[in-house]
């Protein structure tokens, strides 16, 4: 999904949406999809008539919000899908702000955040509902996710490496992960308002990784269910994602990855590790932007991408910092369990090895 940089903005109020509500909602649904759109025309019928096809008995209700679309996103769901509720915004918000505009306006007892790239499996709320019910405490869950062109496993949920890249994990004997991707993540909505949704000033990249990292160290399990599963256009939504043909990104999405994971790392790692852990994030990532810079004889990488991550560290000291505190007082997660979802291969030389230096366009 296409997104401003939002370091230091605030995000628009509620009156900047307009929602339209269909007559036949549901009137006690039990799960509501939530799918976060921008320009998806091309993609919108995949992924909702996946959620319509749905093989369960429970209520569902689907809720789709339009982030200021250019394309006829809007006019495809006012026509096609009578039975969506839409929440049409103004303004193009970003990934976080949509979803937790969601968050607020469902009414299902389970949230399940779905991109509007990926379609579901027939039996996929079927299974996760069946999966929420055999544990006794709330939870993230994900189910397994395939390539939509290949059919390939991508992965079932994912690990971290120290430097908080995602790293796919394919282990069907590992089902408790690090974290689950946003573009099919299911939660108990009264564990989303606790956790507190996903942090607005992100905008889009790693939020998923925040989210999951905080109910991480509340206790709550992060889990890919076994069976069923959902296949995604990876990168279709925001560019990226796919390896195959080398690495491809966007100086919007890189800069958004290294300023946000940069940030979870900064809130979420526990104890005093987080100090040297950063120094030599710090410390690492300059060397990579300033032989990638050199390499690509390209500028711009380095002054978007790799420069802001440490001024923008000093600059949102008022905002990273007081979030630590509160959600390192409420950890209960011991130190030793916590690194227990990690790698220590660092994913980007693995990466580097397996495809070469990555083209930014």
């Amino acid at each position: 999904m296409d997104t401003p940089h939002l370091s230091g903005r605030r995000p628009l109020p509620h009156m900047a949406v307009v929602q339209y509500h269909p007559l036949s909602r549901p009137a006690a649904p039990r799960v509501s999809v939530c799918i976060a759109n921008f320009n998806g025309e091309a993609m919108l019928a995949d992924c909702i008539d996946s959620v319509l096809a749905q093989d369960t008995s429970a209520e569902v209700e689907v809720l789709v919000h339009d982030d200021a679309s250019s394309d006829r996103s809007l006019d495809v769901l006012r026509h096609r899908y009578p039975q969506v509720s839409i929440l049409a915004s103004s303004d193009n918000v970003g990934f976080c702000v949509a979803n937790n505009r969601m968050a607020a306006a469902a009414r299902g007892e389970f949230l399940l955040l779905l991109n509007n790239d990926a379609a579901l499996a027939p039996d996929a709320i079927r299974s996760f509902l069946a999966s929420a019910g055999a544990i006794a405490t709330p939870a993230i869950f994900t189910c397994p996710q395939y390539d939509w062109e290949n059919g390939r496993l991508v992965d079932r949920g994912c690990l971290l490496d120290p430097f908080y890249n995602p790293v796919p994990n394919l282990d069907p004997r590992h089902n408790d992960v690090a974290y689950v991707i946003g573009a099919c993540l299911w939660c108990q909505r009264t564990l989303w308002g606790e956790l507190g949704g996903f942090p607005e000033w992100f905008g889009s990249i790693a939020e998923d990784i925040y989210l999951c990292s905080v109910a991480r160290l509340r206790g709550f399990a992060v889990r890919c269910i076994d069976g069923s599963g959902y296949r995604h256009r990876q990168g279709a939504s925001f560019g990226g994602n796919r390896a195959e043909g080398g690495l491809r990104s966007t100086y919007g999405r890189r800069a958004l990855s290294e300023r946000n994971k940069t940030a979870v790392m900064l809130v979420c790692t526990p104890g005093w590790t987080v100090w040297p852990l950063l120094s030599a994030h710090l410390a690492l990532l300059y060397v990579e932007g300033a032989l990638l810079s050199t390499l690509r004889r390209d500028l711009r990488l380095w002054r978007e991408v790799y420069l802001p991550v440490l001024p923008g560290i000093v600059a949102t000291h008022s905002r990273w910092m007081p979030l630590r505190r509160r959600i390192q007082a409420d950890r209960s997660m011991s130190l030793r369990n916590w690194w227990l979802s990690f790698t220590w291969m660092p994913r980007k030389l693995s990466l580097l090895w397996r495809h070469g230096m990555p083209r930014i366009t």
